[in-house]
């Protein structure tokens, strides 16, 4: 069984920072890939960024790119994500993911692996 618990979250001004960390635990945990999604009120969950576990490939959704740096720490079994020049529309819980299986996806349903979301609220 795979635990993932996020922390880091927060309120911050347009224009700040954050730094959100997701730590993995159990025996089985080894990923393809280890993702960042976000869902605001009433809109679906939506792809951030997301790092090859093995290689450090980075991928990240056109709204954040350039301002946002996913990075991992595999001997630590954890994720970040770094959030700079933050928005208010970046206003969302944020959740972190594993997927288990070959191949990148920015599609919520192929990781399997889900924390319990931090929420980040950015104040205009």
């Amino acid at each position: 069984q795979v635990q993932l618990v996020e922390s880091g979250g927060g309120l911050v001004q347009a224009g700040g920072s954050l730094r959100l960390s997701c730590a993995a635990s159990g025996r089985t945990f080894n990923p393809y890939y280890m993702g960042w999604f976000r869902q605001a009120p009433g809109k679906e969950r939506e792809f951030v960024a997301a790092i090859s576990w093995s290689s450090g490939n980075t991928f990240y959704a056109d709204s954040v790119k350039g301002r946002f740096t996913i990075s991992r720490d595999n001997a630590k079994n954890t994720v970040s994500l770094q959030m700079s020049s933050l928005k208010p529309e970046d206003t969302a819980v944020y959740f972190c993911a594993a997927k288990a299986l070959y191949g990148f996806s920015r599609v919520a349903d192929a990781y399997g692996n889900w924390g319990q979301g931090t929420q980040v609220t950015v104040s205009s």
